[in-house]
């Protein structure tokens, strides 16, 4: 019994590592059945996204599916979530592009090798960061730089992809650069190609509105209904690649996906060149922490509609596994993806064991399938991003920020502009660098109340909101914020401003907003208390935190303060300047 009791916590301390080992023990028939289906539906719309994607990050369309067969594989053994969809995303393959762009390499095979790498470096990153609890570095990402950098990133891609519609010509890495090439070469417009993608994209948009209402009047149930709409993409690239293939259109100028291997994802190892991990670290750091907060909020957005629980630590773990079988398998940097999510969530996958039977299928259609891809036109490929991404796009951020706060707004138009007009690495890093910035700045001028005593209560409230009691010679600020090195000099300033009106004898402290006390700030508290004592004013603190509290005990800050710490600010207004 001892035993059999020591085997079931090993394998629980186990499941910590590996949450297959926890739900794979109760895997079931039903659950078999339901993650099948799912795999089913989202492998069918895997496919086209896949290619397209890969074609999007500048490499070889049999990349993107590499890339989502044993990153899902791993996934299932390490994720914590029963939905997300790993594989390659939009935002990534953009931020792929762009990283390996730079670099301007010699040839295909270098840029091929490079993404490999980029993708091994950023698995390396996420594990280290999940070995090591490091999920919270993602916070530094505040959601208006976010999603200032999708809805740019969306605008970027989907401008990107118009040189593929209008069979053309075009280059650069920001929206000036890619509209300035595509007008240089709007002449040479291949008019069938045209027809080709702008009626895919037609297609594709109603195929999201249109569809679902349909195959629910045909007798389909709402979930089976949406999950197959959402794979729509799949009938345009069967009629846009019998229609290349009927009318060969090759001949016609019309530029095709050509010739995808066929067979099993190669057996590929990263470049250990020194001086390519120093150019690619950056962009792999970056590439990283968006796909993990990208990611993590799919997952976690999922898990809430079942009450399940999702592991952020433990995420970075389930990711950083996924790049580097992506670096191994020949595919390029993965995470989860949403729209796959989504479908795999609405289908009814119960495990991660759907997306093992997701990759099955994709490794089924790069063994079999291929060859029929030869003749698929590329503008359908990307008239599928390009309906993908604009789903993407959001304007509403910037009305809703600067209506409640414009700070955020300053840091989403920074983001969008700075992502539009330089391109994703300088607009996410710029972005980042931006919102710490603007926080410091916000804090350094932190809000500070004058209360009072709300009449037969025990509350205190802000002398100009509120009808209160106060003491001609007691004064009460409450501190509405953390109290640290960047705003000690203006607390300082602001106390001596209002104690140098003259009459006051004592000056209290309201600290229930505050959590922290740096050194700096105590050592500004410490200079106070000085000067008001040199003008006969005494200062006191009042609900003061336990953990501040604690550490302030290990100084000798309240052997020299001149007032008193009080457990409350009423008792330390009945002390100071009793009312009736």
């Amino acid at each position: 019994m001892n035993v059999i009791k020591a085997m079931a916590a090993r394998g629980a301390a186990l499941g910590q590592y590996a949450p297959i080992l926890d739900w794979g023990r109760r895997y079931d028939q039903g659950a078999f059945s339901a993650d099948l289906l799912a795999a089913v539906i989202v492998t069918i719309m895997l496919i086209p996204q896949s290619l397209a994607y890969a074609l999007l990050a500048g490499l070889p369309a049999e990349m993107g599916l590499y890339a989502s067969i044993l990153p899902l594989v791993a996934y299932a053994i390490f994720g914590t979530s029963r939905a997300l969809a790993v594989g390659p995303v939009a935002v990534v393959s953009l931020m792929t592009a762009a990283a390996i762009g730079n670099l301007e390499l010699a040839s295909q095979a270098d840029y091929i090798a490079a993404a490999i790498t980029l993708a091994f470096l950023s698995g390396l990153i996420l594990l280290v960061m999940g070995v090591f609890r490091l999920g919270f570095l993602a916070n530094f990402l505040s959601h208006p730089v976010i999603a200032g950098f999708i809805t740019a990133s969306g605008l970027l891609i989907a401008t990107s992809q118009l040189k593929h519609v209008l069979g053309v010509e075009a280059h650069g890495h920001s929206l000036i650069e890619l509209i300035g090439s595509l007008l240089a070469h709007l002449g040479q417009t291949n008019l069938i190609t045209l027809l080709i993608g702008a009626g895919s994209v037609v297609f594709l948009f109603w195929v999201r509105n249109g569809l679902k209402p349909l195959l629910m009047s045909l007798g389909l149930g709402d979930r089976l209904a949406g999950s197959l709409a959402k794979a729509g993409p799949v009938g345009a690239v069967v009629v846009t690649t019998l229609i290349s293939w009927g009318f060969d259109l090759q001949s016609k100028g019309v530029a095709i996906v050509g010739d995808v291997p066929q067979g099993l994802p190669p057996l590929t190892m990263p470049s250990f060149d020194a001086d390519l991990w120093t150019s690619l670290f950056g962009s792999a750091l970056l590439i990283s922490i968006i796909g993990f907060v990208e990611s993590i909020s799919v997952a976690q957005t999922l898990a809430a509609k079942k009450r399940q629980r999702i592991v952020p630590d433990q995420e970075l773990v389930g990711l950083g596994a996924s790049n580097i079988a992506a670096a191994v398998s020949g595919g390029y940097p993965v995470t989860g993806g949403f729209a796959r999510s989504v479908v795999n969530f609405d289908a009814g996958a119960e495990t991660p064991a759907a997306g093992a039977f997701t990759a099955i299928g994709i490794l089924l259609a790069a063994m079999f399938l291929t060859p029929l891809l030869y003749f698929l036109p590329k503008a359908t490929l990307a008239a599928t991003i390009i309906v993908a991404v604009l789903g993407l796009v959001d304007f509403h951020i910037l009305k809703s920020t600067w209506r409640y706060h414009r700070a955020d707004f300053t840091a989403v138009l920074a983001t969008i502009l700075l992502t539009l007009g330089f391109g994703v690495e300088i607009g996410v890093s710029a972005g980042v660098v931006l919102s710490i910035v603007l926080y410091l700045y916000k804090t350094s001028r932190p809000h500070i109340a004058e209360v009072g005593l709300v009449p037969g209560t025990q509350h205190f409230r802000n002398i100009d909101r509120h009808n209160v009691q106060t003491h001609p010679e007691l004064v009460t600020l409450r501190l509405d914020e953390n109290l640290y090195f960047a705003n000690a000099r203006y607390i300082e300033d602001y106390l001596l401003e209002r104690t140098g009106r003259g009459g006051l004898k004592h000056v209290v402290l309201m600290c229930s907003a505050v959590n922290e006390i740096d050194l700096s700030a105590l050592e500004t508290l410490e200079e106070l208390d000085r000067q008001l004592a040199d003008s006969g004013i005494t200062l006191s603190l009042s609900e003061v935190k336990g953990p501040v509290m604690d550490r302030l005990q290990r100084t000798d800050f309240l052997d020299h303060l001149s007032g008193d710490v009080y457990l409350t600010q009423y008792a330390a207004m009945r002390a100071l300047g009793p009312v009736n």
